[in-house]
């Protein structure tokens, strides 16, 4: 059972409310998002497109912006290079677009997941070469290629890295070094000298806001710019979601005005893939990206080549982008298959390896495909609460990916073995690793040999944001819940909780039966409708265990007298024939 955390940090909630007038509720909620400030608060409830920072206050913006234009302006030859998950692609695609409006001569490469690895590599610098190429702007990619950027010099190419990962560095006795690779520009806002306002955002909108100055130095037509930024607005709040980064400061306001765009979106191949997955039409969330278009998009450059992926969102012809998204739906449903064979095959090596005492598991899995390594992980870390590496025998050694828990930061404990990898990136949550085969049991003994992480750090939580009685809720505060939207990491959907709630009937719904729908009520004997998606089996089990097989039995024919449980939920509007009321949803109970 997860541990129940009550957030409780102070402010003045009844100032917040009149200042704003919004309900002490909701100042408490972003109270407990960090949201401090009165220019935090007022971002956060009202930002507007607007509010979005200066492209500029990036590092070797200007420098990067001036090269290309130049190029352009020369009509010489400009090669985007991506990558192949979800970010890779829409990087692409918005960079494809910008350059193309401004006139350049472009086109576009996105390495193959087996054949080229991640990023930027030798055997694609060369070809670039082949096929006269003289620059080569980078997205999603290119911090860490330094040896590569340096072949490419020397072979004449200028390269532009827009990137956002975490700078690659070495802790030497004079301190710190960070190495940054030797581009014309590099424009990755997680430098330490870059003064950009916020750090935090995903290639996509880097590449969003490298084409927003392009235009800018070049002096094109205002409207037809912002009609520009306004359908790339959509590919870049795809990308955020998509990548995970979290829904702060100006990602917030990109996602939240480029879900309202996709839901009327004029791309035909992002609407073809709405329509293949049910989706068109709907209020479009970060859910339905981040859970229902994202993996079709991702599955592509998992399972065949992400070069499809780019092809439906470049795509003009509704049959084609019907075709292309009917293929990639199919390819997430056989990516879903391999998945479920990889997390049982992960079980069973955990068990057979005895690696239960392990703090951070190493899970070799030599016959796994190594583009689901990272989903398998993700799996395993939320069923083991612990640090996961998923590694997958390649063509050359080893491959693998990590997914990391709160208080482990996989890069920087990555980095004390290096020495043990061909190649590695990542960081504080995400890893991707390479290695000789050879060296699977020595960084599985040094990973968890150095761990520091101690009992309590892989205890599950459940994070409260207010203690707060069921009669509370109201219409208007619902509502009113929609100014925190939109949901997603890093502002999580907030949740309420109450002790002695009585269940007074119940019963299962659903084509699985994975649905249970119950009357509850206060110690005001005030009755209330509450759903539950959760595990029903383990619900009744613990019903059966604190109460008795009885009382179970009663609870579904309606007499039930004695069920009384703590609830973590959160509010909605049930609507039915014309009719709303407020429904609760259980997220956990005790």
């Amino acid at each position: 059972m997860a541990k129940w955390m009550l957030t409780a940090k102070k402010a003045d909630f009844e100032g917040i409310s009149k200042k704003h007038n919004i309900d002490p509720v909701i100042a408490r909620i972003m109270r407990n998002r960090d949201i401090c400030t009165e220019y935090e608060i007022d971002q956060y409830l009202y930002g507007k497109l607007e509010d979005l920072h200066n492209p500029f206050l990036m590092k070797d913006m200007r420098k990067g912006t001036d090269f290309i234009a130049d190029a352009i302006n020369k009509q010489e030859q400009i090669r985007i290079m991506g990558d192949y998950d979800i970010d890779g692609v829409c990087s692409t695609y918005i960079l494809e677009e910008g350059l193309s409006f401004c006139g350049a001569i472009v086109d576009c490469v996105i390495p193959h997941r087996t054949k080229d690895g991640y990023g930027i590599n030798t055997r694609l610098i060369e070809e670039a070469k082949k096929d006269g190429i003289k620059t080569i702007i980078t997205c999603d990619n290119g911090i860490s290629a330094f040896e590569q950027i340096l072949l490419a010099n020397s072979l004449d190419i200028n390269v532009i890295v827009t990137d956002h990962h975490e700078i690659p560095y070495e802790d030497t006795k004079e301190g710190r070094f960070y190495k940054i690779p030797p581009a014309v520009a590099v424009i990755d806002p997680k430098q330490e000298d870059c003064n950009y306002p916020y750090k935090g955002i995903c290639g996509g909108v880097v590449a969003y806001k490298f084409v927003e100055a392009l235009c800018i130095t070049m002096n094109k037509d205002e409207e037809q710019v912002t009609q520009l930024m306004r359908k790339l607005l959509e590919i870049a709040a795809f990308a955020t979601v998509g990548d995970v980064m979290e829904l702060r400061d100006e990602n917030r306001i990109i996602v939240k005005y480029g879900l309202k765009n996709m839901e009327h979106t004029q791309n035909i191949g992002l609407k073809a893939l709405m329509d293949a997955t049910q989706i068109a039409g709907k209020k479009i969330t970060p859910f339905h990206v981040g859970f229902v278009l994202g993996p079709c998009m991702n599955a592509t450059g998992r399972l065949d080549t992400a070069a499809r992926a780019l092809h439906l969102l470049n795509s003009k012809d509704t049959n084609e982008a019907a075709q292309i998204a009917g293929d990639l739906k199919a390819l997430n449903d056989s990516r879903k298959d391999m998945t479920l064979k990889g997390v049982e095959q992960a079980i069973e090596v955990i068990s057979k390896q005895g690696m239960q005492e392990d703090k951070v598991l190493v899970i070799y899995i030599p016959d796994c495909h190594e583009s689901i390594a990272g989903i398998i992980a993700g799996r395993i870390k939320e069923l083991y609460q612990k640090p996961v590496f998923v590694l997958t025998k390649g063509e050359e050694g080893v491959k693998g990916s990590g997914r990391s828990i709160e208080a482990y930061s996989m890069y920087e404990e990555m980095n004390q073995f290096k020495e043990l990898f061909t190649k590695f990136g990542g960081h504080k949550m995400a890893a991707g690793l390479s290695m000789p085969e050879a060296s699977v049991t020595e960084f599985r003994k040094k990973i968890n040999e150095n761990c520091s992480l101690k009992e309590e750090d892989f205890e599950p939580r459940v994070q409260i944001d207010v203690a707060m009685p069921i009669s509370y809720i109201t219409k208007d505060l619902i509502m009113q819940m929609d100014l925190l939207e939109p949901f997603g990491n890093g502002n999580e959907k907030p949740v309420f909780a109450q002790k002695e709630i009585a269940f007074l009937s119940g019963r299962i719904m659903g084509k699985n039966k994975n649905v249970g729908k119950y009357l509850v009520c206060d110690e005001n004997k005030i009755q209330y409708e509450l759903i539950y998606f959760g595990d029903i089996e383990n619900f009744n089990q613990y019903i059966c265990e604190k109460f008795g097989e009885q009382e179970v039995e009663q609870l579904y024919k309606n007499r039930s007298q004695t069920i009384k449980l703590s609830i973590v939920y959160y509010p909605g509007i049930n609507e039915y024939m014309g009719k709303t009321s407020i429904q609760l949803v259980m997220q956990h109970f005790c």
